[in-house]
């Protein structure tokens, strides 16, 4: 597989990785009969918790053992898309937050 740092599009692939982990979220608590401004609250917060790991800034340790994620896509023709440094998903959330809970 060929490494290819591709800032836009790295950017464009976490945007929409972070809807569809606002999306699932979302819907999971709804069928859990969650619903108003209680659905939107903890969607966000979820989600932030969630792409914040990924993101590598939750300090994730288990035994000693530290873990330190680094997100990437796999892209076409073998390609594996980076930004060339950690990710920062969680700072989509916010925004994505409300055209998901705006429609």
């Amino acid at each position: 597989m060929q490494q290819i740092i591709d800032i836009e599009k790295f950017e464009q692939l976490q945007e929409i990785l972070v809807q569809e982990i606002i999306e699932q979220i979302r819907f999971k608590l709804a069928q859990g009969g969650i619903t108003g401004d209680q659905l939107r609250e903890l969607t966000g917060e979820i989600a932030f918790s969630v792409a914040s790991s990924l993101d590598d800034q939750a300090n994730i340790e288990h035994d000693g053992v530290e873990v330190h994620p680094y997100l990437a896509f796999i892209g076409t023709e073998n390609e594996v898309i980076h930004c060339g440094e950690n990710s920062y998903a969680h700072e989509f959330v916010a925004d994505i937050m409300k055209k998901v809970f705006s429609s």
